[in-house]
């Protein structure tokens, strides 16, 4: 195809474009297209600008007149792939590869031997190069896989990264493609970097037939940015870049840069920008394609250094420049990108790399010293957590100057043992919090990173300010009548007015409401005596509307032992307990396989209490850590004890409003996933929902929906828990983003709309005292709900954030509030069973709680 070029530009818009570059203003997507054109005097104004702009960010990291390289081998683990890109010639078909005597993977042996000889040459990085998910397209792949005992090529990658690791010490960095969160938090512990080159955001290349991305369905541009983002939420440093030349026109290129910069500055992930020209290749459907020239490569190079800012890596693969090494680094690159003394460039086999000699020599002909790096950027170690997971941090440390963060130019690699922790983190900090959290409440109103973890604040707001508003309520008294008569057959239009009600009609949707309850399940509100236990509040998750998590050296932060929480499960059965519910923070040093130890644990000190434990985030990262699919961690935990989970982690189950709650928590499909999962394996989970911070009733409706929608399918819900948003403490809300939490109003049209949209399919509505307390848990028993929850015993999460109502209540507190709204009472189980007569008779003696809370245990 031919390439689409733009309209040239004025003379009088190019000045004004060069004037605003120099004058150091904020760059439109216009003015970026403009100066992509750029060429001649207008191209070396350019490109001085982008070269000034450079050296400034250099100077600011310490690094001041310094090129950086990684001295890498090339792993190219499978060139199978299910995309058909039209330029490219790394992949091929099964049956060349077998005329050619290849195996479809290369196999264990052969990828140590190509580490092993990059080992002793120097190197320290592993790229490991594959097609995305050839098993989809070939059935070739997935018998190779079966054989051999991997799940996917995902796995595989897995693996060998950890035998590499092992054997060699060589760092991996990960290219296969197109991943989902998921996918990064599986190998995320195995590889210090990852990186997938954007390309382009020009739709119409890959939806267009005859575009170079026609028939690839990894080459979506919506699909790419994902990946960065969801790289980004991972907290895993990656690389990315644009492909000039393919057919995209100057505005697409000025957007991709645009596009990237967006994700930076959302999640502060982007390590490294590449941009690489086109090179036409024989034997491909694009090998009369002109290629790009070398004055294009510049200013797009200069424009993405202007776009992106100082503080970006800006990278050009050397070999691929025809040793015009003075145009490319005076446009503004501060990196090279990896070179191999062994491998050859399999993207670009007839580029031969450079000899990094040449290289040094070439570099320092312009004024600069060529420094070897890493494959995870400086930056990023000097971050630390969450940047650089456990598991690898010693591997990167026994390579990295611990001055400067770059590579230690002689240090040869030496395999070092990879493996999970195999017990929890030491037991230690403020392991009281549960009791003084009470008395002497939070040392400060957030975490020692609050700046950092959470990703960009302004970025964020301009995200909640394209959210689409509430819509206007429709006729309530219409809709009334078709809930009263039967709720099942409300739409959506008639749930949004009802959702909307206030005054004498939110009176009439409550009554509705408890008029179903009754129907529904009779007027005995029920209880259950139960403990929580939060084993760790160490985070770095990022969830911005979490005050428990804590950085591992903040003065609130502390992780029990195992001891420890059998201890309190043991105090709580003593006192009448029939449940003990177990959550934690998802510590950076937990092994995936603390989640049994703790279910055990508990288990083999109180065989007869109900372990209701582990959010479905918790079981993503079990999963995640362990290598093991869900359904195989959730039997495993199972088998260890676990009898069901809590349905936290849920918040609301639409993507658009997760990513500004959370940086890096699992998405609504892996929610359902997880919890779909489990009610197939007979694990019954509760169904929960926050609201009251950034949300709309339309996101509302639209959760509570998916919950009625999951229950018929599975019936594994044993009720539904409204979680009002307690906000004080709450970051999204202390950076003046969010609501201050639900109205009273809202509450009641939450609880009442929930009992409504649930049913028949989800029986129980639970609220939440802890949150509301007990004259606004009354009034929700009055407008819906037929539960109380539990008596906690011990609540940390919600009194973190700032909630006034304590951590316990008694059996006599729940029954009068249950009785306050005019309605008899009982205890239950998890499951809503009835209790044993001599758990009741142990709850009642203690009254349901404990005596004295369990001292810190040094």
């Amino acid at each position: 195809m031919d390439r689409t070029t733009s309209a040239a530009p004025t003379e009088s818009s190019m000045r004004r474009a060069l004037r605003r570059a120099r004058d150091g203003v904020a760059l439109d997507r216009t003015e970026a297209a403009v100066l992509l054109q750029a060429r001649g005097d207008d191209l070396a104004q350019l490109c001085a600008v982008a070269a000034r702009l450079r050296d400034q960010g250099l100077a600011a990291v310490g690094r001041p007149g310094v090129i950086t390289y990684s001295k890498k081998v090339f792993v190219p683990l499978t060139r199978l792939c299910r995309d058909r890109c039209h330029y490219c010639t790394f992949v091929t078909v099964p049956g060349k590869l077998r005329k050619a005597g290849h195996g479809l993977y290369l196999s264990p042996d052969e990828v140590l031997e190509i580490a092993r000889q990059g080992a002793a040459l120097g190197c320290k990085e592993a790229l490991f190069t594959l097609g995305d998910r050839p098993e989809d397209r070939w059935p070739e792949a997935r018998e190779w896989l079966d054989a051999h005992g991997y799940d996917d090529t995902l796995s595989y990658v897995r693996a060998m990264a950890v035998r590499v690791l092992e054997e060699t010490g060589l760092l991996p960095h990960l290219n296969p493609g197109v991943l989902g969160w998921t996918d990064f938090q599986r190998l995320k512990p195995v590889a210090p970097s990852m990186g997938m080159m954007l390309e382009t955001t020009a739709t119409r290349l890959w939806s267009e037939p005859g575009g170079p991305h026609h028939g690839s369905p990894d080459k979506e541009p919506a699909v790419r940015l994902r990946v960065l983002e969801e790289a980004g939420r991972s907290a895993v440093p990656f690389t990315t870049g644009v492909l000039i030349g393919i057919g995209e026109d100057h505005q697409e290129r000025a957007d991709a840069f645009f596009a990237i910069r967006s994700v930076a500055r959302q999640y502060q992930g982007i390590q490294e920008v590449i941009v690489q020209n086109f090179r036409a290749k024989p034997d491909t459907a694009m090998r009369a394609m002109p290629d790009a020239e070398l004055e294009e490569l510049a200013a797009a190079i200069a424009v993405a250094r202007l776009v992106l800012g100082p503080a970006a890596r800006i990278q050009a693969p050397p070999n691929l420049v025809d040793a015009e090494y003075p145009l490319i680094i005076g446009a503004g690159i501060d990196d090279w990108g990896g070179v191999s003394p062994l491998t050859p460039d399999h993207v670009n086999p007839e580029r031969p790399w450079p000899q990094i000699e040449e290289l040094a020599r070439r570099t320092a002909a312009e004024g600069f010293e060529l420094r070897e790096r890493l494959t995870v950027y400086p930056e990023y170690l000097r971050r630390g957590e969450p940047w650089l997971d456990p598991r690898v941090r010693p591997h990167v440390a026994a390579l990295a100057d611990p001055e400067t963060g770059l590579a230690v130019p002689d240090a040869l690699p030496v395999g070092r043992p990879w493996q999970e922790p195999e017990e929890l983190p030491a037991a230690g900090g403020r392991t009281d919090l549960h009791r003084t959290i009470d008395t002497e409440g939070r040392t400060g109103d957030r975490r020692g990173d609050f700046e950092e973890v959470y990703g960009d604040w302004s970025a964020l707001r301009e995200k909640v300010a394209a959210l689409p508003p509430a819509r206007l309520p429709g006729d309530v008294r219409s809709a009334l009548r078709v809930a009263a008569d039967d709720p099942t057959r409300l739409t959506d239009d008639q749930a949004l007015a009802l959702f909307a009600a206030d005054g004498d009609a939110l009176d009439a949707l409550c009554a509705v409401a408890d008029a179903v309850r009754r129907d529904a399940v009779g007027d005995t509100v029920t209880y259950c005596v139960t403990r929580n236990i939060n084993f760790t509040n160490v985070c770095y998750t990022g969830c911005r509307f979490c005050a428990f998590a804590q950085r591992r050296t903040d003065a609130d932060a502390y992780t029990l032992s195992l001891d420890q929480v059998a201890d309190r499960a043991a105090q709580a059965w003593e006192v009448g307990a029939t449940e003990v519910c177990m959550q934690g923070g998802i510590h950076p040093d937990l092994p995936g396989t603390a989640y049994f130890d703790i279910a055990r644990a508990v288990k083999e000190r109180v065989p007869g209490i109900h372990v209701h434990a582990f959010s479905p985030m918790e079981v993503v990262n079990g999963a995640a850590r362990t290598g093991l699919p869900i359904r195989d961690w959730l039997t495993a935990a199972q088998q260890a004890g676990l009898d069901s989970i809590p349905g936290t982690a849920a918040e609301i189950l639409d993507d658009e409003v997760r990513w500004v709650l959370t940086k890096g928590k699992l998405p609504a499909a892996t929610w359902v996933e997880v919890v779909s999962t489990a009610h197939e394996l007979g694990i019954r989970s509760s169904s929960t929902m926050m609201y009251g911070h950034v949300d709309t009733p339309a996101h509302w409706l639209g959760h509570l929906r998916l919950l009625a929608e999951i229950q018929q399918r599975t019936g594994g819900f044993t009720e539904f828990v409204t979680l009002p948003f307690i906000h004080t403490n709450a970051p999204v809300y202390l950076a003046g983003i969010s609501r201050p939490g639900p109205t009273h109003r809202d509450n009641r049209a939450v609880v009442a709309m929930a009992r409504l949209l649930l049913h028949p399919h989800i029986r129980n509505i639970q609220t939440s005292w802890v949150k509301l307390g007990a004259e606004g848990a009354a009034e929700m028993l009055r407008s819906g709900a037929n539960d109380l929850g539990g008596t906690l015993m011990e609540e940390t999460i919600s009194r973190m954030a700032g909630s006034g109502y304590g951590s316990y209540k008694s059996i006599r507190d729940l029954e009068a509030i249950a009785a306050a709204a005019g309605r008899p009472s009982r205890q239950r189980t998890t499951t809503y069973g009835e209790v044993p007569a001599e758990r009741r008779a142990a709850a009642l003696a203690s009254d349901g709680h404990l005596p004295q809370l369990l001292p810190v245990l040094e």
